[in-house]
């Protein structure tokens, strides 16, 4: 018996449908329908018939269609969604009709008039993937377009869709078209004007060492740049599809921040001699061209990749701080009537990092104020708390325990409303700390490196829990990351405190007393003294000791009490007790 052959071609799949249809019929079904019949007969089928498509078959409110090339079905889906964007620029919101487009490349089963297949499945879910207006496509449409369309793509990473046994490879259409050498973004996805929270391109780094073949090279370091800057929440990253669209290009800062409303630009170069490989960069603002900060990296290339992840962890770790106070100064220079929520955030956050009991107390006041205008607003419950650690940590209150109590619930409600920050975790590991619960404060700082490796602050406070839990060579490390990651960080005398204690529980105590008198060359600070007194006293340099105890007392607050106050927050047995044999040696406690 013979087995009858089943048709197989190669072909490009169109998946649309309307985003919230149901919700539409349910308000209006005549006219919905009569609506979209329009759309169809005006827009969808013309263009689909213009584009040498084929209409396979329809739903109430979808339409699947082939197309005998990947380019073909692209230039269909992104025209009919500019026609449709046109067409509701005055449609109210709630009576508007978008299309969500899904495209993908493959084999498919035909049978008579229909086709079937993994390939037809896959249009539909990357169909489902697309935001209303928008076009997502799978991998290789994207490869068979992007040299041959004006177009710009975001990844969207590895999906894991229904009924399609591997994860896809996605992208969305950034809907861009290039016009005489400049970029210009469609209707549906120009960012026309720059958006309060800020916005940063990084630029393709230039590769200057002559050598082609070294391209690989300087993009991974500009695609790592970007990954890793897209993990802080405060700020948004041009995608690196949209930035890339200018590699080769002589750039003009007013053109990105028009076209890619990008209110900061990161641009570098990469030259290699030999083994050797030098990284300059460089942030600047791209309303007044200022240079904001720029960095010089030397390396040997050892372990190529080594290099690529050390350097971009770098650049990034700098670029926050940076972007930090310039957006500070920005906002502080606005005019009280033309504040929002998210300025009002930002010059609470510029005092917060001003580190003095009176700023902090502004900084209360202007969270608050970003909480009456916006109750949602993530960044302003945190902010209310790192004002409150503020106002304690530098002696403005006396009670301790409803600050840290109201500092926590704060930062809680930052999570809540925002599960992927690292800074609301670290907030926790603080507020953890303080309140006894070490082990808690390590998995919240455990947490925040998850989220964002770089993250100096993460760093620095997993070692100070690690170090009170007894796991005192762990602490060292992570404390280091954190200093390698912020090697000018404003909080310096309390990371050098930090290091000097665990410095002292590995027995390290000259080492130990030089970071501490760094620690109090930047600014006396309670704990480091207290490591100061300790070693010296375990080295029996008893007039030293007795020298840095005096200045503990002259510190404000009951010097006893503060001690204990300390000794309190170890969870480990073992390190409190060693803490406290080296003050009650040097007098401060009685033996």
């Amino acid at each position: 018996m013979t087995e009858e052959r089943v048709e197989r071609r190669l072909t490009a799949i169109l998946a649309a449908d309307v985003a919230g249809y149901s919700r539409l019929m349910g308000a209006d079904e005549e006219g919905t329908l009569a609506a979209l019949k329009m759309l169809r007969r005006e827009v969808a089928d013309p263009k689909i018939k213009e584009h040498r498509g084929r209409i396979v078959n329809t739903t109430g409110d979808g339409l699947l269609s082939e197309f005998a090339s990947a380019v073909d079905a692209v230039r269909c889906a992104v025209e009919v969604q500019r026609e449709m964007a046109s067409r509701n620029a005055d449609v109210p919101a709630e009576r508007r009709i978008d299309f969500r487009i899904g495209v993908n490349l493959g084999d498919i089963i035909v049978d008579k008039n229909d086709i079937f297949g993994d390939g037809v499945n896959l249009a539909a879910r990357l169909e489902a993937l697309a935001e209303p207006g928008g076009i997502c496509v799978s991998r290789v449409v994207r490869d068979q377009v992007r040299d041959k369309l004006a177009l710009s793509f975001e990844d969207m990473g590895e999906q894991q869709v229904k009924n399609i046994a591997r994860p896809v490879r996605t992208y969305r259409i950034l809907l861009a078209e290039r016009a005489g050498g400049t970029l210009i973004l469609s209707e549906a996805a120009a960012p026309r004007a720059l958006l309060d929270r800020p916005s940063i391109a990084v630029l393709p780094f230039n590769n200057v060492s002559g050598d082609p073949e070294q391209e690989y090279f300087v993009d991974g370091i500009t695609e790592d740049i970007i990954t890793a800057l897209s993990k802080w929440r405060w700020f948004l990253v041009i995608a690196r599809n949209s930035t890339f669209a200018y590699k080769g290009k002589s750039i003009d800062l007013k053109e990105v921040r028009r076209d890619l409303g990008a209110r900061y630009v990161l641009e570098g170069s990469m030259r290699r001699a030999g083994q050797r490989v030098r990284i300059a960069s460089q942030l600047i603002d791209t309303a007044t061209g200022t240079h904001l900060w720029a960095e010089r990296y030397d390396r040997d290339l050892t372990d190529i990749f080594a290099v690529q992840d050390d350097i971009a962890s770098r650049v990034v770790a700098a670029i926050e701080p940076a972007l930090s106070r310039a957006e500070g100064q920005r906002v502080i220079a606005k005019r009280p009537e033309h504040m929002g929520a998210w300025d009002y955030c930002q010059r609470g956050f510029w005092h917060v990092n001003k580190g003095t009991a009176t700023d902090g107390k502004v900084a209360s006041g202007l969270f608050q104020q970003a909480l009456t205008l916006d109750p949602s607003l993530a960044d302003a419950h945190l902010g209310l708390a790192c004002a409150l650690i503020v106002q304690w940590d530098y002696g403005s209150v006396e009670d301790f325990a409803p600050v840290v109590r109201q500092a926590r619930e704060s930062a809680l409600q930052a999570v809540a409303l925002d599960r992927e920050d690292p800074q609301a975790q670290y907030v926790l590991a603080q507020t953890s700390h303080w309140a006894g619960d070490v082990r808690s404060a390590v998995a919240h700082a455990s947490r925040a490196i998850e989220l964002n490796a770089n993250f100096a602050l993460g760093h620095f406070y997993l070692g100070i829990g690690l170090s009170l839990d007894g796991r005192h060579e762990e602490a060292l490390e992570a404390i280091e990351t954190g200093w390698r990651l912020s090697p000018r960080d404003p909080r310096a005398s309390t990371w050098l405190a930090n290091k000097a204690r665990v410095l002292y529980h590995l027995r390290r105590y000259e080492e130990a007393i030089e970071t501490a008198l760094s620690a109090r060359r930047i600014r006396p600070h309670a704990y480091g003294l207290l490591v100061l007194v300790a070693s010296y006293a375990q080295l029996g340099r008893d007039e030293e000791a007795r020298r840095a105890l005096a200045d503990i007392r002259a510190l404000p607050g009951d010097s006893v009490k503060t001690t204990r106050w300390y000794l309190d927050r170890y969870s480990d047995p073992v390190a409190r007790e060693h803490m406290a044999d080296g003050l009650r040696k040097a007098g401060l406690l009685e033996q």
